[in-house]
């Protein structure tokens, strides 16, 4: 199954390339089962050249060459696209959305009764394949179709199912979360060229050192706070550091960032 697998993807910018090469690394697709259509041809050509799939001047072919559909466009052209792929639409098909904010309902309602449907939320470190992604079956997805969403998604990092409700926090956790680790790491290259070091070599020791933390969270499976604690010495930097930010309101503003995110995910979809 895993080589006949023939996979479309309607939006053929950064995000469906960098899922399309993942599903290829990891095994799941040939280049031959690749298809791709975009508005923009420099876009189909650039997943071409990227990826070795077909860049298919339409919505509706890539829908004949496909049995899993990407749903890979803005969230305000999404009405747009299902109403072109509506009436050729069968049952074989699986549409899988990445259109952020569109709900498992919208879909549905775009699409032929009974139409199976997986709505997910990944993050952009997918594009170097350290993703953080969440994903909700509709009403008429199977088991298998979970399985292959799992699949899929942990091709480019992890993937998580759960309950559609539950993909507001996923947005605010994962899906804006890079941007904090982004503002982590340039807040962090500024305190080390105010201590004194070159710009350059400031901003890459802040990002290696969260990727660093990052991966002994994951691969230790110890708690943060246990980790923390691990570098932590009695009356040393660490601890004083850790005091200012504490005095900073640093641990309550995240959370804080992560509930509005969320809170504003929920808005967003119910417009």
């Amino acid at each position: 199954m895993a080589e006949d697998i023939k996979i479309g993807f309607l939006g053929a910018g950064k995000m469906a390339s960098a899922l399309a090469k993942g599903f290829l690394k990891a095994g799941i697709v040939k280049p031959s089962g690749l298809a791709a259509s975009d508005v923009y041809a420099s876009a189909r050509e650039l997943f071409h050249k990227e990826t070795g799939g077909a860049a298919l001047a339409s919505n509706r072919e890539v829908l004949k060459a496909s049995d899993v559909l990407v749903l890979a466009v803005k969230p305000q052209q999404v009405g747009e696209v299902l109403a072109e792929i509506k009436a050729g639409f069968k049952p074989r098909h699986l549409l899988i959305s990445i259109a952020a904010g569109i709900s498992v309902k919208a879909l549905e309602k775009g699409l032929p009764a009974r139409a199976r449907v997986v709505r997910v939320m990944p993050n952009t470190p997918a594009l170097v394949g350290a993703g953080a992604t969440g994903f909700s079956l509709g009403s008429h997805a199977t088991a298998e179709d979970g399985k292959l969403a799992t699949r899929l998604f942990q091709s480019v990092g992890v993937a998580f199912q759960v309950k559609e409700p539950l993909l507001d926090a996923v947005t605010g956790l994962s899906g804006s979360g890079p941007a904090y680790g982004f503002l982590m790491i340039e807040a962090l290259s500024d305190g080390g060229v105010a201590a004194g070091l070159p710009r350059d070599i400031a901003t890459r020791l802040a990002a290696q050192t969260l990727l660093g933390s990052a991966r002994m969270v994951l691969e230790t499976g110890m708690h943060p706070g246990a980790l923390k604690d691990m570098v932590t010495s009695p009356a040393g930097t660490t601890i004083e550091a850790l005091h200012h930010l504490e005095e900073g309101g640093v641990r309550a503003a995240l959370i804080s960032a992560v509930r509005a995110a969320a809170e504003r995910a929920k808005e967003l979809g119910e417009s």
